[in-house]
């Protein structure tokens, strides 16, 4: 149970938490963008490594179709071969309607995450429907949910710039927000899908959620695409968010957001969060070997500059 603060609250000194929390989303954002299908045992075999780091929750799949994201057709077999997850970890998928629920309960998960928009034309590009036509069909998946004793959490995409929109008005994101909890989810992660954002916008979202909301039920989710998620990282921190998105070794990208490239990888915002004396709870060196391990098996894109670095060190070591 995570303690409950305000948008506006100081936790040290130096008005930052002491602790967050990193939610680990490479196994499903990370991979789903990846064009060489990575097989099953591959993926087992990197998630399981990355249950040994000290993660909370890690979003291992996605109930998708096949047709829109071949890469994790596998979702149930993934599922099979990983088994019930190591004590403290949650593993936890994407959904993105009724069918995906079903399929999700009968892989015996736990925890699901379902998904919309604050921009209408991505959401059509995304999952071929307005912002209010995706919230009401999450309401049957939201029933099962509550009937199968499964928690959820809710995504926002292009939360602060719209591949096809531009900078999108604070007010009517912080509006999904608002009607995703209303729906009955119990955390958003708030993302900036195409990593456009800067600070200013982060503040600008944050302060509309500040007068109802808690932060201990709000991530973030930041994608590196121009350099600037570790600064909007900071920006959140300010404001007493303690959950963030990461993937491991950079992986990631939206197959539906034209330039959106990787998320922020994990090995970068564990290196941050160390430096300022924030705990995490995640070795960062068996997130590098979890990475590495998985570059070795699938030759898979990993952008990440402490990866990089630490790599380094170690082959001049």
């Amino acid at each position: 149970m995570r303690i409950r603060h305000s948008l506006k609250a100081l936790h040290r000194d130096d008005g930052l938490p002491g602790r967050v929390d990193i939610v680990e989303v490479g196994p499903r954002d990370g991979l789903q963008n990846e064009k060489t299908l990575v097989s099953a045992s591959d993926k087992v075999a990197f998630i399981q490594a990355l249950a040994a780091c000290g993660f909370p929750d890690i979003e291992v799949t996605s109930f998708v179709s096949p047709k829109w994201v071949p890469q994790l057709a596998d979702a149930a077999e993934v599922l099979t071969g990983l088994g019930e997850p190591p004590r403290g970890v949650c593993y936890s998928t994407l959904v993105p309607n009724l069918a995906g629920m079903e399929r999700a309960i009968q892989s015996g998960v736990r925890r699901v995450a379902v998904f919309t928009a604050a921009s209408e034309t991505f959401n059509q590009k995304n999952i071929n429907a307005s912002i209010a036509e995706s919230l009401e069909r999450f309401k049957p998946v939201m029933e099962m949910a509550r009937s199968a004793n499964v928690s959820v959490r809710g995504y926002l995409s292009t939360a602060f710039v719209c591949p096809y929109e531009g900078p999108v008005n604070p007010s009517a994101a912080a509006r999904v927000v608002r009607q995703l909890f209303e729906l009955g989810v119990d955390e958003v992660s708030i993302g900036d899908t195409i990593g456009a954002a800067v600070p200013r916008q982060v503040h600008g979202l944050l302060d509309e959620l500040a007068e109802d909301m808690s932060a201990d039920r709000l991530a973030m989710h930041f994608h590196d695409t121009r350099g600037t998620a570790l600064t909007n990282v900071m920006a959140a921190l300010e404001r007493g968010i303690t959950i963030f998105d990461a993937s491991a070794g950079g992986l990631g990208g939206c197959p539906f957001a034209p330039g959106a490239t990787g998320n922020l990888a994990t090995e970068d915002l564990v290196y941050f969060l160390d430096g300022m004396g924030i705990e995490t709870g995640v070795d960062l060196r068996k997130v590098c070997a979890a990475s590495n391990a998985l570059r070795a098996a699938a030759a898979v894109k990993q952008p990440s500059r402490v990866l990089e670095a630490m790599n380094a060190t170690e082959r001049d070591g």
